[in-house]
């Protein structure tokens, strides 16, 4: 695995890494809050290897292997300590990061998370891995189907989703098959119960891909975690922005 990840630093106070998702970004995942969440704190967002300007790996991505690079980009950002917001896959990275790096980890923020893949999540993980070798538009029509929530889907014009889905179609990061491969090896249910620092698990309600009830097992196997449930579907940045902002900023103000 590349030991190098390219990584965005912007702002300045108490640190804040961010785990991004599988096939996406720090742009493609954060970027809709990335500016906001800057004013408070200094922020480092690292892409995983074949996102963003990270080469691919040539060995299969393990949470170890991404856990390290996240940290290894903090610490190279002169950012020593810090609160990890995790997205999807980014939550078992956040939580093996938590593990591997109890003295740096001051909080947790996992949203859109599971400590394992349910049958659901490992059936559309095949899916989802087999059409990336077929066809990119038929990918991002895929993925719009099961990120989206279904009043939001229901909701778009016909052109608005043509646009969205040719827009995905040319966003897939070259190194997508290897972190949907990872999707469907994550289980961090054993190290839950070591999670020490406050942690907030944020379920998306409405989220076909990583339904809510894993959410509410992961937060259930963190001791003291707190829960909010945000009605949106798994693209929360597109669809509650401003309710996932508020949710994250509130904690962080109470942790910090």
């Amino acid at each position: 695995m590349t030991k190098y990840f390219a990584h965005t630093v912007q702002g300045s106070g108490p640190g804040l890494l961010l785990a991004h998702g599988g096939g996406g970004s720090i742009a493609g995942n954060y970027g809709s809050i990335l500016d906001e969440l800057a004013r408070t704190h200094t922020v480092v967002g690292p892409d995983y290897p074949g996102s963003g300007d990270t080469p691919r790996s040539t060995e299969p991505l393990t949470l170890d292997g991404l856990a390290d690079g996240l940290v290894a980009a903090a610490v190279a950002a002169g950012v020593d300590r810090f609160t990890i917001l995790g997205y999807s896959l980014g939550t078992g990275v956040a939580v093996r990061i938590a593990s591997r790096y109890p003295d740096r980890v001051t909080g947790l923020i996992l949203t859109s998370g599971f400590t394992y893949p349910s049958r659901e999540l490992l059936l559309a993980a095949d899916v989802w891995r087999g059409l990336l070798d077929l066809d990119p538009k038929l990918t991002a029509k895929f993925c719009i189907l099961l990120a989206s929530g279904r009043e939001t889907l229901n909701s778009m014009s016909a052109g608005a989703l043509e646009a969205s889905i040719d827009w995905l179609a040319d966003f897939i990061p070259s190194g997508t098959p290897d972190q949907v491969d990872l999707v469907k090896n994550v289980d961090t249910r054993a190290e839950l119960p070591g999670i020490s620092v406050p942690t907030l698990v944020i379920a998306t309600t409405a989220d076909q891909l990583a339904c809510p009830d894993l959410s509410r097992e992961l937060a259930a196997g963190i001791p003291n975690s707190e829960l909010a449930e945000i009605d949106a579907g798994h693209n929360i940045g597109g669809e509650a922005r401003n309710e996932w902002l508020e949710t994250i900023q509130k904690f962080l103000a109470r942790i910090d």
